[in-house]
């Protein structure tokens, strides 16, 4: 089991959005499409590294997803992020998503996955991180 891998899940790291699953994100049987959620967890993601990094900030890989449950309209979903690595010029994160069903109100962990982010200057070119203070 790595590190970040919990045998009794609660949420791990720091809040960085929350968002209200909506009709027009869904599929015909009403759960909301996988790839809309993966792009609010880069968005997570983004805000997270962009502080790290001191500025813009590209995805370059996601490792390690699969979705656990299905989210259906109306759930308040909740990204959380944590650090597991900063390198020279990247940042590894943790993104997990946790869903508060209105309806049952049951509070349950959606999918997690290992976003890794290069920081980059205005010319879209790798630069350094700026020095952890």
């Amino acid at each position: 089991m790595n590190d970040y891998e919990q045998e009794d899940p609660i949420p791990q790291g720091d809040l960085a959005l929350q968002i209200t699953a909506l009709p027009r994100e869904t599929n015909g049987f009403g759960d909301i499409y996988g790839g809309w959620l993966v792009a609010q967890m880069d968005l997570a993601g983004t805000a997270m590294a962009s502080r790290i990094a001191g500025g813009r900030v590209a995805t370059v890989a996601i490792d390690r997803m699969a979705f656990l449950v299905p989210v259906a309209v109306g759930a308040q979903l909740s990204f959380y992020t944590r650090t597991v690595e900063v390198g020279r010029s990247s940042v590894r994160l943790l993104v997990e998503v946790w869903s508060d069903d209105p309806l049952s109100g049951e509070w349950s962990k959606v999918t997690e996955a290992l976003f890794v982010f290069v920081a980059i200057d205005a010319g879209g070119r790798t630069r350094a991180l700026p020095p952890r203070r």
